[in-house]
């Protein structure tokens, strides 16, 4: 049977977040052809999760996601891909990408940018996607035993990764969920990236207001706590999010590109 396919074309120049006003998008639309598709499936309680935060299938519509925070005593601009995970960082002096091969570091001065670049490219993306990220492939569920974080009762879901699953496999994640409503509320996590070996030291993020952006509830703010003897006890610092864009646009490769005078970021 002939299928028709209609193509809408918006004739505007695509760029990042920064420019979105001037962005262009293709969207093909066949008519709906009956296929087995198979769909990945995930343990109920994190399936719930997933489900009151929007749920998985109105987030894989979704291409790009851009968030703004200042940081610092500057603005930084966060550009994703979704599919691919391209991700460009743009502050005043410096900006970050991963052109999907990649990360680059440009600077407008030497040590303009203190940090690890390749360490930071998505280190915020990560936080602020929760819970979806954790959809990703190579990603093993585990229930743990309830909590009680700041005089409420959370029930938990372990995640870790398969051997060679990104830059840290050996990191790890739990998140504690409103066990009436499903919401998530606090996330505990590890880091490896540096020492390459499983971590028992954990810290925790408090995930407690949450906004709309085009059908997805993504954070408005995260709050890091100070941890004593593995519980977290008093907030120690906040990142609030601006400026927040999820949509279906996809977002030309050149978004992400290194830029002439850039240096590849090296893991150290």
């Amino acid at each position: 049977m002939k299928r028709t396919i209609y193509l809408l074309l918006i004739a505007i120049s695509l760029f990042s977040c920064k420019n979105s006003e001037k962005e262009a998008v293709v969207d093909v639309v066949p008519e709906k052809v009956e296929e087995n598709i198979a769909v990945k499936t995930y343990p109920g309680n994190v399936n719930r999760i997933f489900e009151k935060h929007g749920g998985m299938e109105r987030w894989n519509t979704m291409n790009n996601l851009c968030f703004e925070f200042e940081s610092r005593g500057n603005v930084e601009t966060h550009t994703v891909s979704l599919k691919d995970r391209k991700s460009l960082i743009e502050s005043a002096n410096w900006s970050i990408g991963y052109d999907g091969t990649q990360v680059w570091l440009n600077q407008k001065e030497a040590d303009a940018y203190g940090g690890n670049a390749r360490f930071y490219h998505n280190l915020y993306f990560y936080f602020y996607a929760m819970p979806f990220v954790l959809a990703d492939d190579g990603i093993n569920y585990e229930p743990v035993e309830s909590k009680t974080l700041d005089g409420v009762k959370y029930g938990g879901v372990k995640i870790s990764y398969g051997e060679n699953i990104g830059d840290s496999p050996k990191d790890e994640y739990i998140v504690y969920y409103n066990q009436d409503t499903f919401d998530m509320e606090w996330l505990a996590y590890t880091v490896t990236y540096r020492s390459n070996e499983k971590s028992d030291r954990w810290s925790y993020i408090k995930y407690d207001e949450w906004m709309p952006v085009n059908g997805i509830a993504l954070p408005k703010k995260l709050v890091w706590y100070a941890v004593e003897d593995g519980i977290p006890t008093v907030p120690r610092n906040e990142v609030v999010f601006d400026k927040v864009t999820l949509t279906e646009t996809i977002l030309e490769d050149s978004v992400f590109a290194k830029p002439e005078g850039a240096t590849i970021a090296e893991r150290e």
